[in-house]
C-alpha cells in the first residue's frame, strides 16, 4: 500500500512538471484556428484580425482552417476531437454553442463539457438589409408587403439555426408577420443574391455586412440590437421602431479542446486579452461593426450556459427543429 502511495504521488509530481513544462515552452508550433463559416464572413474576419494581433505582439503563428457547415457545427466538431494539447483552438459563436443544442435533435458535441472556454472575443448585432434596387426602404415597409402576402417575402440567414435565423423568426413572432427562410452555408453566396436581387432581405451579422453598406451595395432597414450602433448611426433600431424590448446579438469567443492543460488555457487568455486592449484592434473591430469584450475564461463559461437557456427558450417558441 505504502509503494502505491508513493508511486502515486510520484506520478503526481511528474504529471504536474510536465503540465508546467509544456504550458512554459508552448506554442513551439503553429496553432490551428478553426472558423466554422466560409472565408470572408464577419467570423472569419475577427479571427484573422485578432489573431494577427497576437501574432504581432508575441510572434506566435496561427493558421486560419475555415471548416463551415451545419451553422457551425462541423467546425466546432472538428476542434472538439482534436488533440487537447493547445494546438487546435475554435471561434464558437451563439449559433453553435448556445442555439444548436437545443435546435438539433442530435448533437456531435455538447457545449459545456466538450470545450473550454478561453476567452469572449467580441459582440455583434445584426442588420436587416435589401439591396438597393429592391422596393424596401424601412422596415415599415417590409412589415406592411409582408402582413399583405404572408409568406411571399423571403428572408436569408447564414444558415438554419444561426442567431440570424432566429432573429429573424422573433422579427416575425413581434410584428406579427410570416415571411419564407432562406438559409444558406455562411455569407458569401447570400450577400451575392441580396445585391442581385435573389432573394429579397437578409438578416446578417453587422460585421459581415458593414462593407457592403458602406460600399452602397445593400440598404440597411433596422439593427436588432436595443439602440443604434455607432458605425450606423442613421440606421433606427428595431427596438425604436415600434418593437420595444426587441434587443437581438451573437457574440463570439475561442474555445480549446477539453482537456487542454488550465496552464495553457491562462497563457492564451492573458494574450488575447492583450490584443483586445490595444486602440488599434479595437478600432479595426469596431470599424467591422463588432464590439471588443475579453475576460476571463470562467466569464464566458457563464454566458455559455446562460445563452444556451435563453436561446433555447426562443427555438421552443419559435418551433423551430433540425432532425
Amino acid at each position: 500500500m505504502l509503494l502505491n502511495r508513493r508511486t502515486l504521488v510520484t506520478f503526481c509530481v511528474f504529471a504536474a512538471a510536465a503540465a508546467t513544462s509544456h504550458a512554459q515552452t508552448y506554442p513551439n508550433r503553429p496553432i490551428r484556428v478553426v472558423v466554422p463559416f466560409p472565408a470572408g464572413g464577419g467570423t472569419d474576419i475577427i479571427a484573422r484580425e485578432v489573431t494577427q494581433k497576437v501574432t504581432s505582439t508575441t510572434g506566435w503563428v496561427f493558421v486560419v482552417e475555415n471548416k463551415p457547415g451545419a451553422a457551425g457545427n462541423m467546425g466546432v466538431d472538428m476542434a472538439v476531437k482534436a488533440a487537447a494539447d493547445g494546438y487546435t483552438i475554435v471561434l464558437g459563436q451563439s449559433s453553435n454553442l448556445a442555439i444548436s443544442p437545443s435546435l438539433y435533435a442530435k448533437m456531435p458535441y455538447d457545449s459545456v463539457k466538450d470545450l473550454m472556454p478561453i476567452v469572449q472575443v467580441a459582440n455583434a448585432p445584426f442588420v436587416l438589409v435589401t439591396g438597393t434596387n429592391g422596393p424596401y426602404k424601412t422596415l415599415a415597409d417590409v412589415v406592411k408587403a409582408a402582413k399583405a402576402k404572408p409568406k411571399h417575402l423571403n428572408f436569408a440567414s447564414p444558415g438554419n439555426g444561426t442567431v440570424a435565423h432566429l432573429t429573424g423568426e422573433l422579427l416575425q413572432s413581434a410584428a406579427g408577420i410570416k415571411m419564407q427562410h432562406v438559409p444558406y452555408k455562411g455569407a458569401a453566396q447570400a450577400l451575392t443574391d441580396v445585391v442581385s436581387g435573389n432573394v429579397d432581405l437578409y438578416l446578417g451579422s453587422v460585421p459581415t455586412l458593414i462593407g457592403q453598406i458602406r460600399q452602397g451595395k445593400m440598404r440597411s432597414l433596422a439593427v436588432t440590437s436595443a439602440k443604434r450602433v455607432d458605425d450606423l448611426p442613421d440606421v433606427p433600431s428595431i427596438n425604436e421602431s415600434g418593437y420595444k424590448g426587441f434587443d437581438a446579438v451573437t457574440w463570439f469567443g475561442l474555445l480549446a479542446p477539453t482537456g487542454t492543460p488550465k496552464e495553457v488555457i491562462a497563457k492564451l487568455n492573458s494574450e488575447f486579452n492583450k490584443a483586445l486592449g490595444q486602440a488599434d484592434l479595437r478600432k479595426k473591430l469596431g470599424d467591422q461593426g463588432a464590439i471588443p469584450v475579453g475576460g476571463t475564461p470562467e466569464q464566458f463559461a457563464a454566458l455559455i450556459k446562460e445563452d444556451i437557456v435563453r436561446w433555447g427558450q426562443v427555438v421552443k417558441q419559435s418551433g423551430a427543429r433540425i432532425d
